[in-house]
């Protein structure tokens, strides 16, 4: 609404002379359909879409898998996106993995040796990991 409109409708006092625009609003006619429909309720509406909460497979937090890669990947002179294309994996797996998100035995494999390092160097990199 105008703030310079009075109640009315009609222009105000400051020469304000543009036409009101009145909107009318009709009843909806009763169809049998909407007769024969019950009413319901908010709160009976909310209910049934109200939403069951499932358990969801949780992943493990990133950090819980601390490796050395970000440290060899810098000793090395090479940028992540230069380990990645070496490896043959995204940029953003190589982000994860250096966060100490777990990631795959190949995925592993293949970092170590876009490293230019040995499977027996693995426990170095990836302390976790449990070599035999």
């Amino acid at each position: 609404m105008d703030p310079e409109r009075n109640s009315g409708g009609e222009p105000s006092q400051s020469g304000d002379d543009t036409a009101a625009v009145g909107v009318v609003v009709t009843p909806a006619t009763s169809s049998p359909v909407a007769a024969e429909t019950p009413a319901r309720s908010v709160s009976e509406a909310s209910s049934s879409t109200k939403r069951t909460t499932k358990s969801r497979r949780t992943r493990p937090k990133a950090g819980s898998h601390p490796n050395n890669v970000r440290k060899l990947r810098q000793s090395a002179m090479m940028s992540k996106a230069e380990l990645a294309r070496r490896a043959g994996v995204s940029p953003l797996t190589i982000d994860r993995v250096e966060a100490g998100c777990p990631c795959r035995m190949d995925t592993k494999r293949k970092i170590l040796e876009a490293l230019g390092l040995s499977p027996s160097a693995a426990k170095d990199v990836f302390p976790d990991l449990e070599v035999p």
